[in-house]
């Protein structure tokens, strides 16, 4: 059995809670991720035991393991909840390579606030699904170790059966980590937790001439990166709060995350989301938001002049719009094969887009093919005079997503018993550059009945 470390729980006892998972009532692995089993080191044969269930699910741990609930903060939809933490989650311990390997749905915290503690089948696997899709994408996020089932009924809008995901991840920690820090009123647990960031994440940071602003720096341009290529691929995260920004630069927390079929900026599927607070569109200036209270926690160790800080920070956080800016035109600029970076052809693309608002995804892939949708042919002349490189466009330009009527068919049939549809689905988006004969189907957007009222759910 491998080791896991409790660097975290014993660096910084004060965000987390000591706790053991719930034994589930009648275990059954669902899906095992074996290409990131065999990258941690883990035996995939063993891992499908009785033994290697024990462990996914944090009920068998190897000795030394000291598994915590982490505590964090967070603004939810413009919110501040001062005490949020891991209702039903548990931080196992650090793998090691150093990522933490972590449960969701493993039973009541302290944290929980008058939740279950418990987690469905639907969206622990839509997790995976979607978490492997961005792996293979190339855009940086946790992954989904396994999926076991429970053999526990889940009581939400209708009864569900219960799922454990084990998940990995640089870390967790949080945007809201460091709220949960500074409401606490220990400025000396911010320095700690802050020079802990520096060490795992960012240690450049420690030798510039001031740390925490070297810290704030470099998580708003790993931010600003992260965005760049969610929008870069239609992806919608759906519940951009605080809790949900991590400080390595990963995304996490899939819940009503999505992709978007056709272009609209103004794109929402979460159920929550009644005001589109999370739009596809709005997710920059969110991030932005989110980024200035992070500053907010580092204030008193940028500058112990309060005035100056804020200055300071603020200076630093007026970067964000260049770094994303840069990184997105960056983006644009290879899904259309051009060297040279124009941003006025891709302003006035997106314009195109947002007039016409073919399949995003598909507009990409056709465009490498010679298919130039009607309304575009002014800018399709400008573009081509560009020189595109069409075999470079097809590394980038996805032929695969998750298409979201086929991610419900497969948690549907998953839910029903039937897991080979989302292993099916899986394989296609594990390849999404590559076409591949067989597999047309996984390339269709949604039918237009089912795309005019979809919505997602968080499943908590």
């Amino acid at each position: 059995m491998i080791a896991l470390g409790d660097h975290f729980a014993r660096t910084l006892p004060e965000l987390s809670i000591a706790w053991q998972a719930q034994v589930p009532d009648a275990p059954a692995l669902l899906v095992l991720n074996e290409p990131l089993a065999a990258e941690l080191g883990l035996d995939a044969q063993w891992l499908r035991s009785d033994a290697g269930l024990g462990f996914l699910t944090g009920t068998a741990l190897p000795d030394g393991a000291a598994p915590v609930a982490q505590a964090y903060a967070g603004h939810q939809f413009g919110g501040l909840v001062p005490r949020l933490g891991d209702g039903r989650a548990l931080l196992l311990g650090e793998l090691p390579d150093g990522r933490d390997l972590h449960l969701k749905g493993s039973g009541r915290t302290p944290f929980a606030r008058g939740g279950d503690g418990l987690a469905a089948v639907g969206p622990m696997l839509r997790e995976y699904v979607i978490s492997e899709a961005m792996h293979a994408l190339g855009i940086p996020t946790t992954r989904a170790l396994a999926v076991v089932a429970t053999g526990t009924t889940v009581h939400r809008e209708t009864p569900q059966p219960g799922a454990v995901l084990a998940r990995v991840a640089g870390s967790h920690l949080r945007v809201g980590s460091f709220q949960y820090a500074a409401l606490s009123g220990d400025g000396e647990l911010v320095r700690r937790l802050a020079d802990y960031a520096i060490t795992r994440h960012h240690p450049q940071a420690a030798a510039a001439a001031n740390p925490y602003l070297a810290l704030l720096d470099a998580v708003i341009a790993v931010q600003a990166a992260l965005i760049a290529q969610w929008m870069a691929v239609g992806f919608i995260h759906g519940v951009m709060n605080t809790d949900n920004m991590t400080i390595s630069g990963e995304t996490i927390d899939y819940g009503p995350c999505a992709f978007m079929e056709s272009y609209d900026p103004a794109t929402v599927f979460s159920s929550i989301d009644s005001l589109g607070r999370y739009a596809y569109g709005n997710q920059p200036a969110v991030a932005a938001w989110n980024l200035a209270r992070f500053a907010e926690t580092l204030l008193p160790l940028i500058d112990p002049d309060t005035d100056r800080a804020i200055a300071t920070a603020t200076d630093a956080l007026g970067a964000f719009k260049q770094h994303y800016e840069r990184e997105f035109d960056a983006r644009m600029s290879a899904k259309l094969g051009v060297a040279q970076t124009d941003p006025q052809l891709i302003a006035d693309l997106l314009d195109l887009l947002g007039q016409h608002r073919p399949d995003f995804t598909s507009f990409f892939r056709g465009l490498s093919r010679g298919t130039v949708p009607d309304g575009f042919g002014d800018w399709a002349r400008r573009w081509r005079e560009l020189g595109p490189d069409t075999a470079a466009m097809d590394r980038v330009n996805p032929v695969y997503i998750p298409r979201n009527h086929l991610v419900e068919e497969a948690l549907a049939a998953a839910t029903a018993g039937d897991p080979g549809p989302v292993r099916d689905l899986v394989a296609a988006v594990r390849q999404p550059f590559t076409e591949r004969p067989g597999l047309s189907r996984y390339a269709e957007p949604a039918p237009a009945e089912f795309a005019a009222g979809y919505r997602t759910f968080c499943g908590t």
